[in-house]
């Protein structure tokens, strides 16, 4: 038998959010069983918690329905928060993730818990097929060149004018998939300079619609800067979910220069809403 929690992670509300399923101790359970308990919570993630190998507090593994990712910001934060409010962690957490240790810490609540972490630093690839991702979401252009961030997901942004357009986008989820190992984040301002709003799709990853994307926060303040949208060290806020009926707020920043980034932190609250056992 495993205990599971389930929290909704970029939200204050129970049942709003982007909902994870967390394992907090899945000692034993081999890969291809993980895999199966994700497709069975049917999440955009499920996480599973190890004992540490490489000098953090804990190990995390992240699976899709469809595969294990190496890192990604909403598991990874619903997982710490799950762990600090269950009273496995103290004011502050390391975790291991396949793309390094990540550092929490928390401010406490009840049931609300607020996270900071520090994210592994995105890498910028050229994207040759640009095109085919404005086909896929029937627009003609980006309000800004579309480029792809890597920091463990590979996420790819096109911009919109407006939140209205935003809204009214209707993805072809067929093309889309055929960009294997990619997240389509797209973008659009408000009347707050600071404030932006975002849906995400990856039917790649196994998910039609993401509800609060936190491994995307940090390369699209990035994106902001190297594009003149954002100036570096200026905390920017995103507003995901809206379209889905699970509103999200991330907060993220990026410090440093636009030839050296030195440090990513993004931050906001989940709260938990579930826990069970699975007989397995």
């Amino acid at each position: 038998m495993y205990r599971y929690v389930i929290a909704d992670v970029f939200t204050d509300t129970a049942l709003a959010g982007n909902p994870l399923a967390v394992l907090p101790d899945a000692s034993g359970l081999p890969a291809s069983q993980m895999q199966r308990i994700a497709r069975e919570m049917n999440l955009s993630e499920t996480t599973f918690v190890l004992p540490p190998e490489a000098g953090g507090d804990v190990r995390v593994r992240i699976f899709t329905p469809l595969g294990e990712l190496p890192f990604a910001g909403h598991p990874t934060f619903g997982t710490a928060v799950v762990l600090a409010a269950r009273g496995m962690a103290g004011a502050q957490l390391r975790m291991e993730t396949g793309m390094g240790v990540v550092p929490f810490r928390f401010t406490p609540g009840d049931p609300v818990w607020g996270a900071r972490m520090l994210q592994p630093v995105p890498v910028l690839e050229p994207y040759p097929r640009a095109g085919e991702l404005l086909a896929a979401l029937g627009l003609r252009t980006s309000t800004l060149p579309i480029e792809v961030y890597r920091n463990g997901p590979r996420h790819a942004f096109a911009g919109l004018p407006d939140p209205s357009a935003l809204a009214a986008l209707r993805v072809d989820l067929r093309a889309l998939a055929t960009h294997d190992d990619l997240a389509l984040n797209c973008f659009a301002p408000t009347a707050d300079p600071a404030v932006w709003r975002t849906r995400m799709f990856s039917p790649a990853y196994g998910v039609t619609e993401d509800a609060g994307t936190g491994s995307a926060a940090g390369p699209l303040a990035l994106h902001l800067a190297r594009h003149g949208r954002l100036p570096l060290g200026t905390p920017l806020t995103v507003h995901q979910g809206v379209e889905i009926g699970r509103p999200s707020t991330i907060h993220a920043v990026v410090e440093g220069t636009l030839d050296r980034v030195e440090r990513v932190e993004v931050w906001g609250q989940a709260v938990v809403v579930a826990e069970g056992t699975l007989y397995i």
